[in-house]
């Protein structure tokens, strides 16, 4: 799988901590052969193309994947800020295109669209945003933006052209993708479960966000896992207010899932971090072995791309990438 990570959010440095905090991981990633790093967006964080800006100005390859929230910048401004990236940098960036989020973020900038067309509207504002970045000279009349003549200076070299990537697991979402050929990630069930699904809609261009605490015994990985994400009744009760005021089919799901699995558990698949509301994705625990072997499963279901929850240390970051790797290696030869 194409490996990226998580950057951490904002809210919980100060400005020059945070800085340095995102530069360190993003060189430690890319060295370690990461291929980039999602730089989400809501309320509560700084402008995430700020921070793929400082990503650029210290790493040489490596890929910001900036999460662009349509409520937040017209798909021209989208485009220019590429663009610009583009001249200054001689650099390529990727795009995280959001169609929703907290439900009282975008009440509070006065956007009251539904949960189905949000997709519809996303897609009309990437096709704008993806002409406008080929060079063309764009007219476009639909149900939420309309542009004549519209074009983009500096022109954007096509090797630069950015991938496209959306999260979401409703059918909204799944048609959204394959009108834009975009990659959807999703914050998966456990393998067996996608297994009585397949084949999986979209196949060979899904992609997983889990986090990994992998170590060399099971007992070592879990004993980490549960010292990372201890009980948190104050988390638990923030996780079902967001549950309760939340429209996305993921976070219902997830939610349901959490409460009904035994110790939020089945085998390496750990939803416990969910439920304290300490991150929005599905954990993989155990030894490198067995999560190479959870892994390999949801490759072999058709997942191409693997987004990392932030890790919490430049040795969580080796594990994993040990365990993804020997996935890798099983791949290769067999």
């Amino acid at each position: 799988m194409q490996l990226l990570t998580t950057a951490p959010p904002s809210a919980i440095f100060s400005g020059p901590e945070y800085l340095k905090t995102v530069i360190d991981l993003a060189r430690k990633n890319e060295a370690a052969g990461v291929s980039g790093m999602l730089i989400y967006t809501d309320n509560s964080l700084i402008d995430p193309w700020t921070v793929a800006q400082a990503v650029l100005e210290q790493t040489r390859d490596f890929v910001p994947l900036v999460a662009v929230q349509p409520v937040y910048m017209s798909p021209y401004a989208a485009a220019c800020k590429i663009s610009s990236l583009a001249f200054l940098y001689g650099r390529k960036i990727a795009l995280n295109m959001v169609a929703g989020g907290f439900r009282r973020d975008l009440e509070a900038l006065g956007d009251h669209t539904e949960h189905d067309p949000r997709y519809d509207r996303l897609v009309e504002y990437t096709v704008i945003l993806q002409a406008l970045l080929r060079g063309e000279s764009v007219t476009f009349e639909g149900e939420y933006y309309s542009v004549r003549n519209l074009g983009l200076a500096p022109a954007l070299p096509p090797e630069l052209m950015p991938d496209i990537y959306l999260s979401g697991a409703s059918d909204a979402c799944i048609t959204a993708c394959a009108s834009l050929g975009a990659v959807r990630f999703s914050y998966t069930k456990p393998p067996a479960e996608m297994e009585e699904m397949a084949p999986l809609p979209g196949t060979g261009q899904i992609g997983l966000r889990v986090g990994i605490i992998a170590r060399d015994s099971a007992a070592e990985a879990w004993d980490d896992a549960r010292t990372r994400f201890p009980s948190d009744r104050r988390g638990q009760l923030s996780h079902k207010m967001a549950r309760a005021t939340s429209d996305s089919i993921w976070h219902r799901d997830i939610s349901k899932m959490a409460e009904d699995l035994h110790e939020a558990r089945d085998g390496a698949y750990w939803l416990y971090p969910v439920m304290n509301y300490r991150t929005f994705c599905p954990y993989l625990v155990g030894s490198h072995a067995e999560v190479a072997s959870y892994l390999h499963r949801y490759r072999a279901l058709g997942f191409t791309h693997l987004i990392l929850d932030v890790p919490s240390s430049e040795a969580d970051l080796h594990h994993a990438l040990t365990a993804a790797r020997l996935d890798q290696r099983v791949v290769a030869t067999a």
